[in-house]
């Protein structure tokens, strides 16, 4: 028996250990890769008309993130945390957070489909998009990565692999919070109230 026990806790002891080295790794890249990006400026055509981080009221931030309309997953859900952190805050704080999704499929999200489906999660979300030059230069400036992946066996076509962490930016463009990806909202609710 008590060598079952002694398994037991060796086991435990052991993913206590690798839970904790993730957790580590993915705070020490997010402080890295925060120093290393540039952010700035986001002026771009909008479902909500021409969008750009300078209209943001001084105490206002965005929440920014990089997606697409036919992403089967990260990207609805990314938008779904995005609305309950935003329902976890007060009406003062709900009202200095502007939730921002960055299309990188410009052939398939035209502003009408685009704001067809931010309507889904609220009247406040905004979808913004642009050329392929202007996406890219954009995603650059924001360290973000994707590329499309044809799949001719599909009736999508094709996919688009992205990164998937959030920016809490100011009007300027400065990027004070960056937040890895999660399907729940604890970590992106955490920086807001900080940020806030």
């Amino acid at each position: 028996m008590s060598r079952k026990m002694l398994g037991i806790g060796v086991a435990i002891v052991l993913v206590l250990t690798v839970l904790s080295a993730i957790v580590w790794y993915q705070y020490q890249a997010a402080g890295s890769s925060r120093d290393a990006i540039a952010g700035g400026p986001v002026e771009l055509p909008s479902t909500q008309g021409e969008f750009s981080l300078s209209q943001l009221e001084e105490d206002q931030i965005a929440i920014l993130s990089f997606g697409y309309t036919h992403c089967p997953d990260v990207c609805p859900m990314t938008q779904g945390v995005k609305r309950q952190a935003l329902q976890q805050l007060d009406a003062r704080q709900r009202r200095r957070v502007v939730p921002v999704m960055v299309s990188v499929d410009p052939q398939r999200d035209t502003l009408e489909r685009l704001k067809q489906y931010m309507g889904f999660f609220g009247d406040e979300f905004i979808a913004v998009t642009g050329t392929s030059t202007q996406l890219e230069e954009l995603a650059e400036r924001y360290g973000v990565i994707w590329r499309r992946v044809e799949n001719p066996d599909s009736a999508m076509e094709y996919t688009i692999d992205h990164s998937s962490s959030l920016y809490l930016v100011d009007r300027e463009g400065n990027i004070l919070q960056r937040v890895l990806y999660s399907p729940t909202p604890h970590a992106l609710t955490s920086a807001l109230q900080e940020v806030l």
